[in-house]
């Protein structure tokens, strides 16, 4: 499948598969093997967290998710956020990168005016974002094993995106426990950066989010990395190989040489709804990529089902995208 850049470079990337081979590849070959459903999960919740938040337009609970996962017990805090006195809500999953609310990349009052419940968690709370494989669900997973000398994961073990996004997936089993007061035919999982590359992995692996977003996910996310300018496969390998399986690394500088490009990421979530989100000035994640990753994927969507566009601006996860997305999922 060839494809050109506006800037005139040409680009062959490998054709489409079929959903289950798309994703079995890339977990295989880049983020790593998510594990499997927890053998426990329950959540406690502690009301009104935030008293008289949003002059009572809102409730603001905290929610901590408990989980046994390898006959181990892990458990982080997430929360929710649900307008007064109204059923059926469009509603967010938002990976973020701090637990206050709002924050600076989720301006949650004017969600809730725009009448969307959100969830949120920090990314930490679930696994430091570093080379430490043996803290939160990481430790859970690898186990003891982490702390030894030598420690090397199996070639396609997760890394931490891939444990970010199963921690959204359980935000959600939380959400479905709700019923009626959402509107799950407009659930979103969205994230900013390397949360946006996580929102990616989990809304096309889990088919319960009608919508996904990623901001600004660049490299190893919505952008097509064949060609691409800015962040290439060394640069992200070299300073976060703990966000990747090891098997990526094999692709350092050799991009034609990867059985897959990111347009897999985005067509396994058809027919669902994709929006990549780009800044004009964010150059080391490459808008002209970004947008060439839903165009070469666009193929299996239904009409106006993936899109990309373009804010002026730089690498931000701002009030100008969070309306952008909110329009399109209405």
């Amino acid at each position: 499948m060839e494809a050109i850049y506006q800037r005139g470079t040409r680009v062959t990337v490998p054709e489409l598969q079929s959903r289950d081979q798309m994703l079995n590849i890339l977990q295989e070959e880049e983020y790593g093997f998510l594990p499997g459903k927890p053998e426990k999960l329950s959540f406690t919740k502690e009301e009104n967290f935030i008293q008289g938040f949003c002059a009572g337009k809102a409730a603001c609970d905290r929610i901590t998710a408990h989980i046994q996962l390898n006959g181990k017990p892990f458990s982080f805090p997430f929360y929710c956020v649900l307008p007064a006195k109204k059923e059926r809500l469009p509603f967010f999953v938002h990976i973020n990168f701090g637990p206050e609310i709002p924050h600076r990349y989720m301006p949650t009052e004017e969600l809730v005016d725009e009448g969307f419940a959100i969830f949120s968690f920090d990314y930490n709370d679930v696994t430091r974002d570093n080379a430490d494989f043996t803290d939160g669900l990481a430790g859970v997973i690898y186990g003891d094993d982490a702390s030894k000398d030598g420690f090397c994961r199996k070639p396609s073990d997760p890394g931490k995106i891939a444990l970010w996004a199963w921690a959204a997936m359980r935000v959600m089993d939380y959400a479905e426990t709700l019923g009626d007061k959402l509107d799950f035919t407009k659930s979103v999982i969205c994230g900013h950066s390397r949360l946006g590359k996580t929102a990616l992995l989990c809304g096309a692996l889990d088919e319960r989010f009608a919508y996904v977003h990623s901001n600004d996910s660049g490299c190893s996310g919505a952008a097509i990395t064949r060609g691409k300018m800015g962040e290439r496969v060394r640069h992200i390998c070299e300073r976060f190989p703990f966000w990747f399986c090891e098997n990526y690394q094999q692709y350092i500088d050799r991009e034609d040489q990867m059985p897959f490009d990111q347009h897999y990421l985005l067509a396994s979530i058809a027919p669902r709804h994709v929006l990549a989100a780009s800044a004009s000035e964010d150059l080391w994640a490459d808008p002209e990529a970004e947008k060439l990753g839903i165009e070469l994927a666009s193929g299996v969507f239904p009409e106006g089902h993936a899109a990309h566009y373009v804010r002026e601006g730089l690498h931000y996860f701002s009030r100008d995208d969070w309306h952008h997305l909110i329009r399109f999922v209405e």
